[in-house]
């Protein structure tokens, strides 16, 4: 049965693909809301017509905002004027794949709305759904009731998600299984003298209603569809076993959305309840015992799931499971609920949440992770089935370890000069690794300029650009960074320097040779704070079998001319790194140095025109040419003229070619692309 449901979902996700009914032209979308979330002044809707999209509009004042709280609601018909656009894929390799993850959803086109009309038509049950979530959201402690009781992470910050993430503890802040049990547990206790299939059809009732409120998570489904047939089972005597209910369960859920298959919260409630029932007959001893075992358990089924996804395992969170599990499941989701109905309650609710960040605090400091590079799928089901040997010969224990621990390895075989130019938009970052991984060279680390705005606009959703960097960096198996060199302090270049060294191990820092700006003085505080040395003044870095020349040693009067301009070659191969150096630096660099015939150069300024002379490139005659620009940037960079300087030559992008990768092994020159 579960071979063919998975040959089946390959073949209706795969194999025939999903095809919008949409032409990508059309200006005014008209369809009902299936849900919504407001974050400042962003409004984020879900439209389902024909198709499902998702629509952003920003809000423009605070009355429109409270005219939206008021008005917007689940199955109202909204219509958004606008255009469609297609997500993108990812463009740093091995990092999340949002094009791909909507595609998944059934969601083919974003919406960018800059007007809409609402109809109050929704239906009684749709009526009931939305007077819960605007009951949650104007509720003290919104964010967690939200997220606890209905299993909506809108209002929650990011910050705060980033830490249960890092505990491995974020399946607790997704309604799941373990929700589903306490509310049976409720209900039994209310239902407890009804006969069995009256008690049988209330509970079910009431726990689809409660999965159409949490949006039909696949996590919530498994277990709401699990519960009904095992007491179908147990009633009509049908002698099945929990791991026989599961299958068909999966099987269920699976032929009605083949889609599912790809669910991550599906994969790991599967997967982990699994784990569970295959073990149980090794689950004896006291609470305290069986409970550590069952973290055990779930550890070691979801470690393929992690290691595949997150290229790492936090070792720490089966004691951090241990007690946020039935802390949260037990203690805050009742009380979460209790307070939902009865506000009265919240002061209590507020002394347990306090307790759960602490505690939360505490599991990040004593997080230990360990980094497991990018390994094939096949591996990971390869895990999955010695996870399930290991149950009768525990010597496949070791053969788990020793997989991981060659995989774990694997980088070191690379005997490839790698140097990746990484779109990370409106910036520059690149990331340079020598043979067998024996140094890890950062230039920049690119940055996000925020502005200012009224406190109403802002939401609690932040996110940093080198994230990105940072879970590619670790797919490599990397988390050391030998030398962060800075060209200069402008923050599209620097902005994202104290993220990575908040979460990468960085030994030394080099600034350029100018004075230290406000930012670069920010940066150094965090660096006296981890002991981390830094330097200017800097002329030569040796590196493996190679030696980086820093070029620009005199002080100009600007800091973008300031840049640190950096040169090397790697078997011949000549690579020239301008930072956003100018024209007089441009000047400068053909009086002092023989730098004819480049291989590879990043273009100076993100291709602006106060860079890139035609004297200069005439003079370096770079074969090929990487500017590092953002899509639809609003300095309209990378400039015509410079396109005309740099033209018969070959020209990569980032906005148009996403991240570019150079592999070079002596006579070996591949370059590949992440196209968006």
């Amino acid at each position: 049965m579960f071979i063919f449901i998975f040959i089946y979902c390959l073949i209706t996700t795969k194999v025939i693909q999903y095809e919008s009914i949409y032409n990508g032209d059309e200006t005014s979308i008209t369809g009902k809301i299936i849900s919504y979330s407001i974050n400042g002044n962003k409004l984020k809707i879900n439209i389902k017509d024909q198709e499902e999209i998702i629509a952003t509009y920003y809000i423009e004042t605070q009355e429109e905002l409270a005219y939206l709280k008021e008005n917007i609601g689940i199955g109202n018909t909204i219509t958004v004027n606008g255009s469609l656009n297609r997500p993108l894929n990812n463009t740093i390799p091995n990092t999340f794949n949002y094009k791909k993850y909507l595609y998944n959803s059934k969601i083919y086109y974003l919406f960018d709305a800059h007007s809409y009309s609402i109809k109050n038509d929704n239906s009684l049950l749709e009526k009931a759904k939305d007077y819960l979530i605007k009951r949650a959201y104007n509720s003290k402690n919104s964010e967690y009731l939200l997220v606890l009781v209905l299993g909506d992470k809108a209002l929650i910050s990011s910050d705060e998600y980033n830490t249960y993430q890092n505990n491995g503890t974020s399946h607790l802040l997704a309604v799941s299984g373990s929700h589903i049990t306490v509310i049976l547990l409720v209900l039994s206790f209310f239902l407890k003298k009804s006969k069995e299939v009256p008690k049988l059809i209330i509970i079910s009732l009431i726990l689809l209603f409660f999965a159409f409120v949490t949006n039909n998570a696949p996590a919530v489904n498994r277990a709401i569809y699990f519960f009904i047939i095992n007491r179908i089972n147990k009633l009509g005597n049908l002698k099945l076993s929990n791991i026989q209910v599961l299958f068909i369960t999966a099987f269920i859920l699976l032929l009605l959305d083949p889609f599912t298959l790809y669910d991550l919260g599906f994969i790991y409630s599967f997967c982990i309840s699994l784990g569970i029932m295959y073990y149980s007959d090794k689950l004896n001893g006291n609470i305290f015992i069986v409970t550590l075992k069952v973290s055990i358990i779930a550890f070691l089924f979801s470690l393929p799931i992690s290691s595949y996804i997150n290229y790492e395992i936090n070792i720490s969170s089966i004691l951090i499971n241990l007690i946020f599990v039935p802390w949260i499941s037990y203690i805050v989701f009742p009380a979460s609920i209790i307070t939902f109905i009865f506000p009265i309650f919240n002061p209590i609710l507020n002394i347990l949440l306090s307790i759960t960040n602490v505690l939360n605090n505490i599991g990040e400091f004593i997080s230990i992770f360990i980094n497991i590079p990018k390994m094939p799928l096949i591996i990971a089901f390869v895990l999955f089935i010695l996870l399930l040997l290991m149950k009768n010969n525990k010597k496949y224990l070791y053969v788990i370890i020793i997989i991981l621990g060659l995989i774990k390895l694997s980088p070191l075989i690379n005997s490839s000069y790698e140097i990746y130019y990484l779109d990370i938009n409106q910036g520059d970052s690149a990331i340079i690794i020598t043979p067998h991984k024996r140094d890890v060279i950062m230039i920049d680390t690119g940055g996000k300029i925020t502005y200012e705005v009224e406190d109403w606009k802002k939401g609690n959703k932040t996110y940093n650009l080198s994230d990105n960097t940072i879970k590619f960096l670790k797919s490599k198996g990397i988390t050391k960074i030998d030398y962060l060199i800075t060209t200069h302090g402008d923050y599209d270049h620097l902005g994202e320097a104290q993220n990575i060294v908040n979460k990468l191990t960085v030994k030394n820092v080099i600034f350029n040779n100018d004075t230290y700006n406000a930012l670069e003085l920010e940066l150094i505080g965090v660096l006296n704070d981890k002991n981390i040395k830094y330097y200017q003044n800097i002329k030569t870095l040796n590196i493996t079998n190679n030696t980086i020349y820093f070029l620009n040693n005199n002080l100009y009067d600007n800091e973008n001319n300031n840049s640190n301009i950096l040169y090397f070659s790697i078997y011949g191969n000549k690579f020239l790194f301008m930072g956003d150096a100018g024209v007089k630096a441009e000047e400068d660099l053909m009086n002092k140095y023989n730098l004819e015939n480049i291989t590879v150069l990043k273009v100076g300024h993100h291709g602006s025109n106060t860079s890139s002379s035609k004297n200069f490139i005439d003079y370096i005659n770079p074969l090929i040419s990487i500017i590092s620009v953002g899509r639809n940037n609003r300095y309209n960079h990378p400039n015509t003229e410079v396109l005309d300087n740099l033209s018969n030559r070959i020209i990569y992008r980032t906005d148009i070619n996403g991240t570019i990768k150079f592999s070079i092994k002596k006579n070996k020159f591949d370059i590949k692309t992440y196209e968006p």
